[in-house]
């Protein structure tokens, strides 16, 4: 089971900080995780989400006894236990996290976040100017202090940016390429998948590197992507030109000292995407989740200056982190390092990093 941890309101700018009520749009695979990790935090308190219609989504809510709020246009409840409006939960809330579908978040901003004054923080799918600042906690926490809109990027550009950025502070960076091989579709989804093919992305760059920018800013990236069948993770394969030369056994090391990337090696035998998965089941996460990314070790290579490696992302969970520390970091915590450190503990994050990479 997940932990709740006390965390002092030193931190916080101003008088004595009592808890951040918190309100949730959008109940789909981001915004059901995002609820059961605020459930989560000693300094939040979960107001409610918005319910559009009657769904297994909703009744699951239900059953853990979340308030349910009703979307403007809303659809037939069948009976749903509900506790207000939408405008209530607004109005009840300091913050809201928008985890609607693109663009959907924008258009709620423009109509309910800005005109009601309230802070807002959205997902990956928006265009980086529906906020103030593109967020990863661990690369530009300082940068989202006391925001009003903060724009979590989405799991692949979350997964470049915690790698990249472990690299460029030990190496230093002259040039990123990498390629996106995407997930066809999430697990539920059944309306884009199976799919028999392999899909290239036609534009190049891939948004992916571009989106890594809003986050560090002078990252000289250069991205493709292509979805393939399956359902469970996207991977990158990527190849960095340090400035200076890295060593296979010193870069592994780093990987292992950053926070939310996991190693893994052959040994283990995990060695698929497959196998990850199985092995969050068995390491108890909620949801199966496994929000680090994951770096295999024999897939770290070096060439001269030329680092590759290759990373999975758990296109389900890694934002999750993200958006509870972006709340924080919108509400004026201000010390980054306890923020990340509360929210690791809370969501297992870290724990038993080594447990699936050999000792010899």
């Amino acid at each position: 089971m997940w932990k709740v941890l006390n965390i002092s309101d030193k931190n916080y700018k101003g008088e004595k900080m009592s808890k951040i009520k918190v309100g949730i749009v959008g109940y789909g695979t981001i915004g059901k995780r995002v609820a059961d990790a605020v459930l989560l935090q000693d300094d939040m308190e979960l107001v409610g989400v918005t319910v559009r219609s009657y769904n297994y989504r909703m009744i699951s809510a239900e059953a853990k006894k979340i308030p349910m709020y009703t979307w403007p246009e809303a659809k037939e409840l069948n009976g749903l236990k509900i506790t207000g409006t939408f405008e209530e939960l607004l109005k009840q809330s300091d913050i809201i996290v928008d985890c609607s579908p693109k663009p959907k978040g924008v258009e709620n901003k423009e109509k309910y976040y800005v005109p009601n004054k309230k802070k807002a923080i959205f997902q990956g799918g928006e265009k980086p100017d529906v906020a103030e600042v593109s967020f990863t906690a661990q690369c530009n926490y300082d940068e989202a202090l006391n925001k009003d809109y903060i724009r979590v990027v989405s799991c692949n550009t979350t997964g470049l940016c915690r790698t990249l950025n472990a690299i460029k502070s030990k190496y230093g960076i002259d040039a990123v390429h990498a390629t996106m091989i995407r997930r066809g579709a999430d697990p539920w989804d059944i309306r884009h998948g199976p799919i028999n093919a392999i899909v290239p992305v036609l534009e190049l760059p891939s948004h992916h590197g571009p989106d890594v920018k809003t986050v560090l800013k002078d990252m000289p990236i250069f991205t493709t992507a292509l979805s393939v069948s399956s359902t469970l993770m996207h991977m990158h394969t990527v190849t960095v030109d340090c400035k200076e030369t890295p060593d296979v056994d010193e870069v592994l090391k780093l990987f292992e000292n950053t926070t939310r990337i996991r190693v893994v090696d052959n040994a283990s035998m995990v060695r698929s995407t497959a196998e990850i998965m199985e092995y969050a089941k068995d390491l108890g996460r909620n949801r199966s989740d496994m929000p680090e990314i994951v770096i295999w070790k024999e897939a770290v290579g070096v060439t001269g200056n030329k680092l590759l490696y290759m990373q999975a992302i758990h296109q389900e969970s890694d934002v999750i982190c993200e958006n509870i520390d972006a709340i924080r970091a919108a509400m004026g915590f201000e010390d980054a390092k306890a923020s990340i450190e509360k929210t690791n503990k809370t969501l297992q994050i870290d724990e038993c990093k080594n447990c699936a990479k050999s000792v010899f």
